[in-house]
């Protein structure tokens, strides 16, 4: 019989792009797993960035103020686009996924896992935004939990007015890149910073933040699902994933498998080895899992 392995999806989170887990999918493949990445509609390539930054010189104020090329994007072409995603990964797989979402992506891996859950094995939340039916990604950022959180002291400009949720990756203002070192890479060198905030877009759609989860016990809650907890997170902080894991257990029942790392919220960038091997015990578990419910009703 052969045995084909797992095939991870991986998304990436909020201003980033499908580089960020270049140094996760090599050690995956060495192990013989597949691991199939993106951009997700907005970001990366499919990413406009502001007029105003093609000004010479540059005006603080009019970045600030004028309206996002982004603002028109929703979530639901983000969900779609991981969708087709994970059918290609199932074709390749016999069905074994295990979907990955960082940060804000977790609000689009659980609106996958609603849509497709007999396609998935376990969906992982890395530092991720996993928030009860009905909740949008802002109100769990004003959570009390998340008070500690450095990255809000990034956003330029009003979100509303703009119509997303605006960074200067860009920015040459010292105390600015320390804050987005801080809140995003606090344990990776300087040489690594900067080339992952070469990779960051400016704008996230307000659609993201403000679309509601929409998820069902039924659905979202029939597959296994596990959290990465990050302790030296600045972004979300630790307070705050915990808080998500409980409230997420106790409003849709079942159990998050969490697992932990003493890393900022960039465990992809800091510690790729550790992390690969968190992903690689979940799908030993998970093929376990589907062994044995399979002799069950053999």
């Amino acid at each position: 019989m052969t045995v084909i392995n797992t095939v991870f999806v991986l998304v990436h989170g909020g201003w980033h792009d499908r580089s960020t887990w270049n140094k996760v999918t090599p050690i995956l493949d060495a192990n013989g797993f597949s691991a199939l990445t993106l951009d997700l509609p907005g970001a990366g390539v499919n990413a406009i960035a502001p007029p105003s930054l093609g000004l010479f010189p540059f005006d603080p104020a009019t970045f600030a103020t004028e309206p996002s090329p982004s603002a028109g994007m929703t979530q639901q072409e983000r969900t779609e686009a991981v969708v087709e995603l994970v059918e290609v990964a199932a074709a390749l797989s016999g069905g074994k996924v295990i979907l990955v979402g960082h940060s804000a992506g977790g609000m689009t891996i659980s609106a996958v896992a609603e849509r497709v859950p007999n396609l998935l094995s376990a969906v992982v939340y890395i530092a991720g935004f996993m928030v009860p039916n009905g909740m949008p990604l802002l109100a769990m950022l004003q959570h009390e939990t998340m008070s500690s959180a450095l990255s809000p002291g990034l956003f330029v400009g009003d979100p509303v007015a703009i119509g997303a949720t605006r960074i200067n990756p860009r920015s040459t203002d010292e105390a600015y890149r320390s804050l987005l070192k801080a809140s995003f890479y606090g344990d990776v060198s300087e040489a690594e910073f900067a080339h992952a905030a070469s990779h960051l877009h400016y704008d996230e759609s307000n659609a993201g933040a403000l679309a509601p989860s929409e998820i069902t016990p039924e659905r979202f809650g029939s597959v296994p699902r596990h959290y990465v907890r990050t302790t030296r997170d600045c972004a979300v902080p630790l307070a705050g994933q915990d808080h998500m894991i409980a409230t997420m257990d106790g409003s849709i029942g079942g159990k998050t498998t969490t697992h932990t790392l003493e890393s900022s919220h960039s465990p992809f960038l800091s510690q790729p080895a550790k992390l690969s091997t968190i992903l690689i015990e979940i799908s030993t578990a998970s093929q376990a899992e589907r062994v044995g419910a399979e002799g069950l009703v053999a």
